[in-house]
């Protein structure tokens, strides 16, 4: 659609909304004089050929690769002493000797010497030192404190890299996602350790199907198929399948508190959110659930199950909301809808 025809359907929209909302005041032509024009309604070519180019810059400003991987590396959720090395963490499928290799030629020794590679341990739940998880493409992030590729949000990301001609770039995002369904058992969170236990909204057909649209690729298809079926699978089976009625939900296999929360989201009072949790449980009754399963009222304790719960929402991606009732903490006993219309897709 070119931009004289969005202006134009826009611009329409804000026309008929005027009219419907405007009061009457009896002079009815002078009324349907202060609702402006189609061509005024919304900024002009130039505007939008501006924020067309912040766009355009954005992505490079967003973007992350192993070029410049010490960047890439750093947390902001989790603070490290100045000048000591990020962790970047290989999973024990990987050649670390490649990727080593491979790094040390693209960063040089200065830059090299700022991260520092590990591999996985087994269980990922012993993780105490957190660190980025290496990926093999360049991808976009959001931007913040959220200095990784994220699950759902690289969707969105993607679907505008395809409109902005970005191909490449959107081709790199979907590779990057086989990729953690190949090495790290699912597409993440986002590719930080402390997100090895749940997953996001599963979007990985569309943004295939998207790059397909624009490159028609059959290898690149075929190539993609085995993840497609992995990663289906991850959701279609227990514990994220609840096999009593044939539908999934969000289940994140992790245990305790969230790390990034207990390590950055705290207010100005220094309380974090799990601090402002059982203040609320304490001072408030909860109609939605049975708030004993997650919060023992005697020892004034959140309950392990309350952790996954909670764990479980963010893998929802609506953290926090209280679409599953307050703090969503009781999401792990629904099979929400738009998850599994998207396992249908």
């Amino acid at each position: 659609m070119d931009d004289r025809r969005l202006r134009n359907l826009a611009a329409t929209g804000l026309v008929l909304l005027g009219a419907v909302c405007l009061p009457s005041s009896g002079k009815g032509e002078a009324s349907r004089q202060r609702v402006r024009t189609a061509d005024d309604a919304l900024p002009s070519p130039e505007r939008i050929q501006a924020v067309r180019a912040y766009i355009k810059k954005a992505w490079s400003t967003l973007g992350r690769s192993n070029r410049d991987l010490p960047r890439a590396a750093l947390d902001p959720k989790m603070k490290r002493a100045e000048g000591q090395p990020s962790p970047v963490y290989l999973s024990p499928r990987e050649d670390r000797e490649r990727v080593t290799s491979e790094l040390k030629s693209l960063l040089g020794p200065a830059e090299f010497a700022k991260i520092e590679l590990r591999t996985l341990p087994p269980d990922p739940n012993t993780i105490t030192d957190h660190g980025l998880l290496y990926l093999p493409r360049p991808y976009v992030v959001p931007g913040g404190r959220f200095n990784e590729m994220y699950g759902w949000d690289s969707y969105f990301i993607q679907v505008g890299l395809l409109r902005d001609g970005e191909l490449e770039r959107a081709r790199d995002m979907a590779a990057n996602f086989i990729y953690e369904i190949d090495k790290y058992g699912t597409i993440l969170n986002a590719n930080r350790t402390y997100y090895l236990t749940r997953s996001q909204p599963p979007f990985l057909t569309e943004m295939l199907l998207g790059v397909y649209r624009q490159d028609h690729d059959k290898e690149f298809l075929r190539a993609a198929w085995p993840a497609v079926q992995a990663y289906y699978r991850f959701w279609t089976t227990p514990p994220h399948l609840v096999e009593s009625t044939g539908l999934s939900r969000y289940y994140d296999l992790g245990q305790g508190p969230a790390p990034e929360v207990l390590s950055d989201e705290r207010d100005a009072q220094g309380r974090t959110h799990y601090d402002r949790v059982r203040e609320y449980y304490r001072t408030h009754a909860v109609d939605d659930y049975d708030v004993n399963q997650y919060y023992d009222r005697a020892t004034d304790q959140l309950t392990p199950l309350f952790y996954r719960g909670d764990r479980s929402v963010r893998e929802s991606g609506f953290d926090p909301s209280n679409r599953y009732g307050p703090f969503s903490v009781d999401i792990i006993h629904y099979a929400p809808v738009c998850l599994n219309s998207l396992l249908y897709r």
